[in-house]
């Protein structure tokens, strides 16, 4: 052989191994170039930065190697690319050392030299700058460049929201990685979890924005732990692509977000009830009596749920003939009482010529496949299984079609994905050479593992809609991805009966509503070990203000209705339960709001005052929708709490008693209660309490309104809570205003859309009145009062009037 060949060849093998560390950089701009709200850049070195205006208010970047642009497709959209709104104000400028854009909110410049970026709002002040900006290095296992971005960190800054992460409210100082992980018995702290959102926002000087990292491979986010000057986020594969999503409020950086990925469609009024669950509820027997229990028992409940031993041999699309040997009828006799049964259906299906979901997907060649070949197989609750690719539309497609079975014949209501990581015993998940469709965009598992269970539960939402049409579908997944929401609810995981989970659960939700994803709950009381009976109740109580809100729990650890505690707590937990029914129409009309407007169902504290510092550390107390605060006890052994309140005047549910935002305040709050404030001036709207949903006509809403000296607006959403006749209009909206004085107060109401609701007349409940109530006028025609108790044992003044009234009049 040659010297010089052989050396020429150790060369270059060693140049390889230096790039396989190597971080690169942009070079030198040498071309700019606009194409409509597009800018594109391109470097010495073949480096490319396309910034697209996505609106105002939202800039995407994307960064492309020396490989050029991918197609452009992300799964957070629902039609692979976000849609756009025309700027209303745009300019694009060349400086001597940068460029920049102008939109009507926002300043981006970009340097000539390493394409480095800032962002200013329109007076100038910096919201992101970069550090060392955009950078990459080689990996040569997997041909992959590894992107990373690192920018400065602001002064003062707070970091919220990537989804169901176990911490501290506030994330900085911490890191993070997504890898949906099938985490048992996780604890504070425990990373990665289950859920793969890349969206977090930053507030730096009572000013918001948020960074959405659009890249579904194993990503990092690291938020000043290494450097306390500088926050990082990258990714060991695809592109450097992420959106900066202006606020300038909290709110406003999560609506904006949640509008970008798309929010829900509604869900029937009976998921937002009371759901029981348990691993598991078998035969039907047992399922029978948990029935008969909460019905004997007046406890308000709406779903009951079946694990996977309701399935011949953990078969999905299946009834066990021993459990379950009339599966029809059991569910007909269930819902004629007011169940809806919900079922469990996992990812891995059994390898087993005689069951014909495995022969007719191996048949069609859906199931994922090695890099090699052969069919991906592992070990899950069936034994060893094959796993469809949800990646590609026909799978999905097939996939939506076996539930008409379940759905349409059986009368199934709901559907649980589970194990959707995917999850593969004591392998942990698949291997990374497993290849998928990817919506015509050939990908290993690398790319698709993080995206797996969102496109899962969006197959089987598809399935479990068109099934139960016309009414309304309802599911939960597990795993998911940014976007996700539009698919399915969502819990928190495999948690465990203890107080710190009790607390975390609090956090978790909170997060993952201003993380997009508000239809989310815990499994109230803890899936592993058993709560003791005040633990139980502290949960429910928390629950109760949760949109998802469902006790679930493992067989291994013993029973947990609300009646497996005592008595005495058996009552507790039903007056919370029976508290979340009265409130029924108050959480609609919030998912409404969160529908229409990508508004948070929970929001922390920092999102109802930014401007107030005090707010941006704490983490117990949030608000639910507009008017409520909660704050629930995570102590064992104590009887309230002290807590925060935002700026504004408050008044305490259960004695009225008014408070001053602003300060800390000590909420009593004995095993009967959760510190749980209303705002003054909110027109709270609450239903009579019912066994089930549909239980009872609707004939009367009861409306608390609250005083304040002042002005304060509510509303009050109804389509029905079923079927689709909202999409085309069947629907109303009652907006009401507030205005009091030292000697009265108007309630005004405007109402919207022309359905008809089945109530017909208001009871309205006056609190906190400064003055001695004496006059009632309801558009200027007197009428009178009558006094009121309430559950909580309050006495009040009230009065009936007409559900079209326009305005009442107190004096």
């Amino acid at each position: 052989m040659n010297d010089n060949n052989f050396q020429g060849q150790n060369y270059m093998v060693n140049d390889l191994a230096a790039k396989a560390k190597q971080e690169f950089f942009p070079g030198q701009v040498v071309a700019s170039h606009q194409e409509g709200t597009d800018f594109l850049f391109r470097c010495d070195n073949n480096v490319q930065l396309r910034i697209e205006v996505i609106t105002d208010k939202v800039l995407r970047f994307r960064f492309a190697t020396d490989n050029g642009f991918a197609p452009d497709f992300s799964y957070a959209f629902p039609e692979g690319v976000p849609s756009r709104q025309a700027p209303l104000f745009l300019e694009f400028r060349e400086k001597t050392d940068h460029f920049r854009i102008t939109t009507d909110r926002l300043i981006c410049t970009v340097s000539k030299e390493g394409l480095r970026t800032r962002v200013l709002n329109r007076s100038g002040l910096v919201l992101m700058e970069d550090d060392k900006g955009f950078h990459w290095e080689y990996d040569y296992d997997s041909g992959n460049d590894i992107v990373k971005m690192s920018k400065q960190v602001q002064s003062g800054v707070c970091y919220y929201g990537l989804g169901d992460k176990p911490d501290n409210m506030n994330l900085r100082g911490r890191r993070f990685t997504n890898w949906g992980t099938d985490t048992y018995g996780y604890v504070k702290g425990t990373d990665p979890l289950y859920k793969n959102i890349p969206f977090y926002i930053e507030l730096q000087q009572r000013l918001a924005h948020g960074i959405f990292f659009d890249n579904s491979f194993r990503a990092n986010f690291d938020f000043a732990a290494e450097r306390a000057d500088v926050t990082s986020f990258w990714a060991q594969g695809g592109e450097m692509n992420y959106y900066f999503i202006y606020g300038p409020s909290l709110l406003e950086v999560t609506q904006e977000y949640t509008r970008l990925t798309c929010p829900p469609e509604m869900p029937p009024l009976w998921a937002l009830g009371y759901h029981q669950c348990k691993w598991s509820y078998y035969p039907e027997s047992n399922v029978k009596a948990i029935a008969k229990g909460f019905r004997d028992r007046q406890i308000p409940c709406d779903a009951l749920y079946l694990d996977i031993d309701y399935m011949d041999g953990y078969r999905c699309f299946t009834w066990s003939p021993t459990h379950f040997p009339e599966p029809k009828r059991m569910v007909q006799e269930l819902a004629a009482d007011g169940f809806k049964t919900i079922v469990i259906i996992d990812p891995g299906i059994k390898i087993d010529p005689e069951y014909s979901v495995y022969t007719e997907a191996l048949a069609n060649d859906y199931f994922c496949r090695r890099a090699d070949g052969p069919l991906m197989k592992g070990s899950v609750w069936p034994g060893l299984c094959n796993f469809p690719d949800y990646t590609r539309p026909e799978v999905r497609e097939w996939w939506a079609g076996l539930f008409k079975g379940l759905i349409q014949e059986d009368g199934v209501k709901g559907v649980w994905n589970d194990m959707n990581e995917p999850a593969v015993f004591e392998k942990g998940t698949f291997p990374d050479d497993v290849r998928f469709h990817y919506e015509g965009h050939p990908a290993s598992h690398k790319k698709a593992h993080n995206v797996y269970g969102m496109q899962m539960a969006r197959a089987t939402a598809a399935g479990v809609k068109q099934f139960s049409y016309p009414n309304r579908p309802f599911s939960i997944t597990r795993s998911t991805y940014a976007g996700g929401q539009r698919y399915s609810s969502a819990w928190t995981g495999d948690n465990i009966a203890s107080w710190e989970h009790l607390w975390l659960a609090n956090i978790q939700c909170q997060r993952l509503s201003i993380s997009g994803f508000s239809f989310v709950g815990s499994d109230i009381g803890g899936f592993i070990d058993t709560p003791d009976a005040e633990l139980y109740v502290r949960w429910v109580a928390l629950g109760a203000f949760h949109p998802f809100f469902r006790t679930h729990s493992s067989g291994d650890h013993g029973d947990q209705e609300p009646w497996s505690f005592g008595e005495e707590a058996a009552e507790l937990a039903k007056r919370f339960i029976e508290l979340r029914y009265r409130l029924l129409p108050y959480m609609y009309t919030t998912f409404w709001q969160y529908m229409q407007q990508g508004t948070p169902m929970l929001r922390p504290l920092p999102f109802l005052d930014q401007n107030d510092t005090e707010t941006y550390l704490r983490m117990a107390e949030f608000s639910l929708g507009d008017h409520l605060l909660i704050c629930p006890i995570t102590q064992a052994g104590v009887d309230g709490r002290w807590m925060y309140l935002p700026r504004g005047d408050w008044f305490y549910y259960y004695t009225d008693e008014p408070k001053a935002g602003g300060a800390e305040v000590w909420a009593t709050a004995g095993l009967d209660r959760i510190p749980l404030f209303v705002r003054a001036g909110a027109v709270i709207p609450f239903y009579p309490v019912q066994q089930y949903v549909g239980e009872l006509v609707i004939e009367e809403v009861t409306l608390h309104v609250y005083y304040k000296a002042g002005q304060q607006s509510s509303v009050l959403y109804d389509d029905g809570g079923e079927g689709y006749g909202y999409l085309e209009g069947h629907s109303t909206t009652r907006r009401f205003t507030v205005v009091g004085t030292d000697k009265n107060v108007v309630l005004q109401q405007v109402i919207e859309g022309d359905y008809q609701p089945s109530f017909t007349r208001y009871q309205v409940v006056l609190h906190g009145l400064p003055f001695g109530a004496a006059t009632f006028l309801v558009d200027g025609q007197s009428i009178e009062m009558q006094e009121v108790t309430l559950e909580t044992g309050l006495k009040l003044p009230g009065v009936v009037v007409e559900s079209n009234f326009t305005e009442l009049v107190i004096e």
